[in-house]
């Protein structure tokens, strides 16, 4: 599905944004204002998604969960929206996994993999999918084309021959969009997540055309928790540029301020750090044979899916932190009472927060998405108010991290720079199935002396789930940002 369109489902989950956004700030009933909202959100007037009003509200009812940090309701028990609210009505709650979840009421149950012959075969003589037809699943009824299920295998032959392109291939594009081949069925037929393959990079998210398929959300505990005064201070990701309308990076600064944020910094500034660190890692790993190639770390999806599927590789991830964690670290040694929230397009950021092998420093991870949800709640618009502020503290190398074979750019830079006469072989893919493609060779031993950089989103962070802007659109912007930037590369220490 195209990135950027503004689609119903686009404009349902930022209605539910907005409104679970006015919760935290207004409620003063909390159960029973949850119970009402999905009555709210879709009127017996207003009700279009779905086949009746019904349906659209027991949808609305478990995004409204999701978007409190919830879990789905069980299908076999009486549940009410409201259950368990109480463990997510606090200022500061980690994600809990599974972080993408099928919304039940939502899958359409699409088919997994099917050929169909539609109304545009012509039931022409030669009838070339017949012949090519390796297990005779394809006969004429009626004049038409017709395909056995039962005997077809889906090879895609009798496509490939029509001459009047009668034959459909039926996919599902939640599936399509998971390179890592998670999409499965239940025992319904519906759409499905195999825990041990998700990496969670919610493409399968953006990319259902129903929206069945959501992550949860920290809005509610954020919003609580700039309200209790607490010092909450932003970290920004770069691909930000863009994302919030004409709002240059002085008005967004200024608009985080206007929702109650201490202070905003760029993201960029750990990823200075990072490509630095792993230009030496380079030069003394990989350059000197030590290591047979080095993977780069910021992705966490890209991460988890070699950890999962190529433990071979996992010497030879890099031992940096992410920019999202290394700009925390420095943040929260600053300013130690604070809490820290990572604001970009992430959503295998929400988990790499939470998890407990690396401390990440990181208190709450909102993408641009969520992130316009509460600026709607409060009536700002950041490209109409007027800038207070400034944000001027990275490198033009490192905002480019944003965007699909940057982090390796920007470490290629630092190499050249500072280590000259060192040749550097970059490697750099995007979308999970090339990511599967590059560690296989690299298993094999096709990629010796490379540096390897992996992007889970195909065009990297700026096409991450949470984004809001089209894909060219948003690396224009960036292109941008980047050259706003003071100074091009980090020094040398």
């Amino acid at each position: 599905m195209e990135r950027g369109l503004d689609t119903n489902v686009k404009k349902t989950r930022r209605k539910v944004f907005k409104a679970v956004a006015e919760l935290a700030y207004n409620s003063e009933d909390l159960k029973s204002d949850i119970e009402a909202l999905p009555y709210r959100l879709c009127s017996l007037e207003d009700s279009s998604d779905w086949e009746n009003v019904y349906r659209e509200r027991e949808v609305y009812r478990e995004r409204i969960r999701l978007a409190l940090g919830m879990k789905l309701r069980p299908e076999d028990k009486p549940v009410s929206a409201s259950s368990g609210v109480e463990e997510s009505d606090v200022d500061e709650k980690y994600y809990e996994p599974p972080l993408m979840q099928v919304i039940p009421s939502a899958c359409n149950a699409c088919p997994e993999n099917m050929y169909i012959v539609s109304d545009q075969c012509m039931g022409c003589v030669a009838h070339p999918c017949m012949e090519v037809c390796p297990q005779h699943a394809i006969s004429m009824k009626n004049g038409k084309s017709h395909i056995d299920q039962d005997k077809c295998v889906h090879c895609g032959k009798c496509h490939s021959v029509c001459p009047y392109d009668a034959i459909s291939h039926k996919r599902r594009p939640c599936a399509d969009a998971c390179g890592a081949g998670a999409i499965i069925s239940d025992e319904f037929g519906r759409a499905d997540i195999d825990r041990t393959a998700c990496v969670s990079c919610g493409q399968c998210m953006v990319h259902c055309p129903f929206g069945a398929i959501a992550d949860k959300s920290q809005i509610f505990q954020l919003i609580k928790a700039l309200r209790s005064g607490k010092k909450v201070i932003a970290e920004a990701a770069p691909s930000f540029a863009g994302q919030f309308g004409g709002a240059s990076s002085a008005q967004f600064k200024t608009a985080l301020k206007q929702l109650g944020f201490f202070d905003v910094v760029e993201t960029a500034i750990g990823a200075d750090i990072g490509c630095m660190a792993e230009a030496e890692h380079y030069v003394k790993k990989v350059d000197s044979g030590e290591l047979p190639f080095l993977l780069t770390s910021c992705c966490p999806s890209w991460m988890f899916l070699a950890k999962l599927f190529f433990p071979d590789t996992i010497d030879s991830i890099s031992r940096e932190l992410t920019p999202m964690v290394a700009t925390a670290r420095i943040i929260k040694e600053k300013h130690p009472d604070a809490s820290v929230v990572f604001i970009g397009p992430c959503a295998s950021k929400k988990l790499e927060a939470s998890r407990r092998t690396v401390r990440s420093d990181v208190d709450f991870v909102i993408t641009y998405e969520e992130l316009l949800g509460i600026f709607d709640a409060k009536g700002i618009e950041p490209e109409k108010i007027e800038a207070e502020d400034t944000m001027q503290d990275a490198t033009g190398a490192a905002r480019g991290y944003g965007a699909a074979g940057g982090v390796s750019s920007a470490i290629e830079k630092c190499i050249n720079e500072y280590y000259p006469g060192t040749e550097v072989k970059i490697e750099h893919v995007e979308g999970l199935a090339e990511c599967k493609k590059i560690l296989t060779m690299a298993q094999a031993g096709l990629k010796k002396g490379c540096l390897i950089e992996g992007m889970a989103c195909p065009g990297g962070c700026l096409a991450g789930a949470g984004t809001n802007l089209a894909i060219p659109a948003a690396k224009k912007k960036l292109a941008e940002y980047q050259a706003e930037a003071d100074r091009p590369l980090p020094e040398k220490d």
